[in-house]
């Protein structure tokens, strides 16, 4: 009998973990909300902006990358998408939270952009792209403009215009616009690269993430410019990849994707629509289920729990999260178990992250590239992987911050 109470306790505590998870899956969106403190959430937010915003220059340039081992040499390396991606968290977050810090930090780095990436394309007057200059990303490539640079060079400024009225002249972001719809083919696709030394534009190399990037561009020029060529040039692309996407098991984790999706949907009945809308939601969910299928169902260490890989690297789980919380607003009714499945991931991932962050110190606020080294051991233990577990990117933080705002906006 003097075991009775503590089996008694331990079978409740049970009874109510298994309750706990029954309610998440099963029921309504604030039970999963509950695991996280909303002071726990904007203290993590303000972290991660105030990392980035230090990370700005005094000529616009970030502090691309550090590594918190000192003992590891880093090489110079530069990326504008990167940069642009920046800027666009620091304008949401600036959305959320006005600050003339935040205002002055994205005055600085959209001047750099423009003054040092975005240029006119030979021989056509009327276009403007986001160039990847080799002294500036100290890379061995020829000069070369990225379909996703462009893409996600125009968000930012959109995002920008957005905070900052008056920032960009409208032609300006046309021309970016237009730089995109020259990259396009008549099936929708897109070429990936312009190489002027390869003649212009390229597919040899094709990107999972550019066609999503330019489609988000183009649904944001048209939010601001209402001409249906924007509009139809996105919708074009995101049917498309619904098209190459259909009817396979598993596809990319493609979170671009679904960030452009849901613009586009409030939209799509404006334009000539190449697929139906519910084939774009199918595609859609498609993306989230394949995100879901891919999630660990067991981890070996607590710290990597709600990681979207078993190695706990932390951006592969950010830019999950920012994916699936954009569907929330279109998924329809009938999936409402594909919708508590996604709730109950965002939770745990949002957890996942939240661990992640650096707390004190110099790099407070940064996001390493993985929770932690992993043991020699591990499955995908690697020498060049616990090199790199201790390294701080601007888009490993720049990610983090979207899925963080993502998830107050949406639960708080």
């Amino acid at each position: 009998m003097r075991f009775r109470f503590p089996v008694i306790a331990l079978t409740f505590g049970i009874w109510m973990l298994a309750w706990v998870h029954t309610s998440i899956v099963w029921g309504g969106e604030k039970e999963a909300a509950a695991f996280i403190e909303p002071k726990q959430l904007k203290q993590a937010i303000h972290s991660a902006a105030d990392y980035l915003i230090r990370q700005c220059r005094e000529n616009g340039k970030f502090q691309y990358r550090i590594n918190i081992d000192k003992s590891v040499k880093l090489k110079p390396r530069y990326n504008l998408l990167r940069h642009a991606g920046t800027i666009y968290a620091l304008a949401s977050y600036d959305q959320s939270y006005p600050g003339e810090l935040t205002r002055n930090a994205l005055l600085r780095a959209t001047r750099f952009l423009k003054e040092t990436a975005i240029g006119p394309v030979p021989g056509q007057n009327d276009l403007l792209a986001v160039w990847s200059h080799p002294d500036i990303t100290h890379g061995n490539k020829p000069l070369q403009a990225k379909l996703g640079g462009t893409g996600i060079g125009l968000v930012a400024l959109l995002s920008v215009e957005k905070r900052i009225p008056g920032t960009t002249p409208l032609e300006y972001l046309r021309q970016l616009g237009e730089f995109l719809i020259y990259m396009q083919k008549k099936d929708g696709s897109f070429y990936s690269k312009y190489i002027p030394q390869k003649g212009g534009r390229d597919d040899s190399w094709t990107s999972l993430y550019y066609p999503g990037e330019a489609a988000l561009g183009l649904v944001m020029l048209y939010e601001r410019d209402s001409s249906l060529k924007w509009l139809q040039a996105a919708a074009d692309g995101i049917a498309y990849l619904a098209k190459k996407r259909a009817g396979t098991d598993a596809v990319e984790a493609d979170h671009w994707s679904l960030l452009a999706t849901a613009r586009l949907l409030p939209f799509y009945d404006r334009c000539q629509q190449p697929i139906p809308r519910q084939a774009v939601v199918n595609h859609a969910v498609q993306i989230c289920e394949s995100m879901l299928n891919g999630k660990p169902a067991n981890y070996d260490s607590w710290l990597r729990n709600g990681s979207f890989t078993e190695d706990g690297r932390t951006t592969p789980t950010a830019i999950r999260l920012e994916g699936l919380l954009s569907v929330q607003g279109f998924l329809p009714a009938e999936r409402s178990y594909l919708r508590r499945q996604i709730i109950f991931a965002i939770s745990e991932g949002m957890q996942f992250l939240l661990r992640s962050q650096i707390h004190s110190g110099e790099h407070a606020g940064g996001i390493p590239r993985a929770i932690q080294k992993l043991p020699k051991d591990h499955t995908q233990w690697k020498r060049s992987f616990n090199r790199r577990a201790t390294e701080v990117r601007i888009d490993y933080v720049q990610h983090a911050l979207s899925a963080m705002l993502g998830y107050e906006r949406m639960f708080f």
